[in-house]
């Protein structure tokens, strides 16, 4: 049984995925920290503050036609006003210039602060296991 804080996290990252899906930049913005740190996939190496988090999902919804974004393997560990969780994701969908791509799972950590009694997320980072001789990204792995 999911502790009420583990129960609350998960509800905030439901309505992360229904934001992704229906493309609700304003509905992402509440999910969010306004001192966020993003280690997402594209560069720079961070993206700090809100408006740089939403700048980069506006540039996945200038992309993508219609989308899904799933977690999968997700594992919650939560205090009273800090929490982490952590799970393999995945971007897929229709692209706008017509193909439909089934996306690459990435691996995807989220961490929580609760200052004003929402879970909001502080920081997240994506990453993708990298073959360290060749130094490149090995995007076919499956959880």
């Amino acid at each position: 049984m999911p502790t009420p804080q583990e129960a609350a996290i998960t509800a905030q990252l439901d309505k992360l995925i229904h934001a992704l899906h229906t493309k609700d930049l304003d509905h992402l913005a509440q999910l969010y920290t306004p001192d966020v740190v993003s280690f997402d996939i594209d560069p720079p190496l961070q993206h700090v503050g809100r408006p740089a988090k939403l700048k980069n999902w506006e540039r996945v919804f200038a992309v993508f036609q219609d989308l899904t974004y799933e977690l999968r393997d997700l594992k919650i560990t939560a205090a009273d006003d800090l929490a982490f969780a952590h799970a393999f994701g995945r971007l897929s969908g229709t692209l706008k210039n017509g193909p439909t791509t089934p996306g690459l799972w990435v691996r995807a950590t989220f961490c929580f602060r609760n200052t004003t009694g929402t879970w909001q997320i502080a920081h997240d980072q994506i990453s993708v296991p990298t073959d360290i001789p060749t130094g490149k990204a090995l995007t076919n792995l499956e959880p």
